[in-house]
Parts: C-alpha cells; structure tokens; sequence
C-alpha cells in the first residue's frame, strides 16, 4: 500500500505530464495478459508516447485544470491512458494496431488539441498518414521543382553547343558578302569625308 506522500507525488507527476501534452486517450486494459500488455507499452513508446494504468480518482485529480479534464472526469471501471506530446497520429497507430491484436484493448474516448474525440475519430486519425510521410511528401514536392530547374540549366549549355555544332555544319555563319569567303574590303574614303 502507498503512502500518502507518495501518492501525492503520484498525482503530481502525472498533473505536469497531462498539463504538457497534446493528446490522451482514454483506453481500457481489463483482461490483457503481461505479455500483451509489455507489446502495448513498447508500441506507445515507440510512438513519442507513455502507458499509465491510473486509478479513476487519481486520473480525475491529475486532469482537474489541463486538456484532458473532461476526458478523465466521472471515469469508472478499468482505466489507462495513453498520452504524448509529439505525434497523436503515431499514437493512434500504434494503438489502434494493438486493438486489432489484442480484443480486450479497447478504446473508450480521447483528447486532440483539446477537443474530446470518439472511438471513431480515433480510428480516423489512426488512418492518417504519419508526421514523417507528410514531411517526405512535402520535400518531395519541394525538391521536384528545384531538380527540374537544374535539368534545365544543364541541358542550356549542352542544347547550345549542339545547335552551334549543326549551324557550322550547314554552313550558317557565312562571311557577310554574297558567297565569299573572304571579308569585304573598306571602301577608301571618298571627296567628301574630307571636307
């Protein structure tokens, strides 16, 4: 059994932790074996996030005056919570995959941004494409035009060089007289250039 003052460090931990995150969501755990139980915890953490199993009055506590205040309110039965800071969509995957796996996981609700979410809206967001495939898709999109520019330039020199290289073999640069090859002589001044 705890004692009163480490119950309070319990509370106060779990407060800060809450009061900084951007996602929570509220899950049950009744009937998950250990080693269900070790995958769940390694995936979320895997994730960016954290696995708690809280006590009801402990979870209500830590939530009074942060995002997950009305999640964590009234709560009854078996309860843990998954939260982070970073991703939630890496977290609904995570969680969500595990769902899948193991039927006694289940979504009860949750917490984006602020906004309290279904067990739909988490499945919605598990289908999401993660932070790093929307970065990837981003660069891609931005490194496209940059590469086809310097296509481009490159290929000026080279297409210049060959238009050259034809234009001299039709003989295109001519001399400026009428078919010689030879330039054109100066015309000698004439009497009025010397007035």
């Amino acid at each position: 059994m705890k004692k009163r003052s480490e119950k309070q460090q319990d509370l106060d931990k779990l407060k800060l932790e809450l009061a900084k995150v951007s996602t929570v969501i509220l899950t049950t755990f009744q009937g998950i074996t250990v080693e269900n139980d070790t995958k769940l915890r390694r995936a979320v953490q895997a994730a960016g996030g954290k696995y708690q199993v809280v006590k009801n009055t402990l979870a209500e506590r830590a939530g009074a005056g942060t995002p997950a205040e009305n999640l964590l309110k009234n709560l009854s039965g078996t309860n843990s919570i998954a939260y982070t800071q970073t991703d939630a969509v890496a977290l609904a995957k995570a969680l969500t995959k595990i769902a899948k796996d193991v039927p006694a996981f289940q979504f009860k609700s949750g917490v984006v941004e602020g906004r309290v979410i279904s067990i739909a809206e988490i499945q919605q967001l598990a289908n999401l494409p993660s932070k790093e495939e929307l970065l990837s898709k981003i660069m891609f999109l931005l490194n496209a035009p940059a590469q086809r520019i310097a296509m481009t330039l490159n290929a000026l020199p080279r297409n210049l060089a060959v238009t050259v290289s034809e234009a001299i073999k039709a003989n295109k640069f001519g001399s400026g007289g009428a078919g010689s090859s030879e330039p054109a002589p100066l015309a000698a001044p004439g009497p009025e250039a010397a007035q």
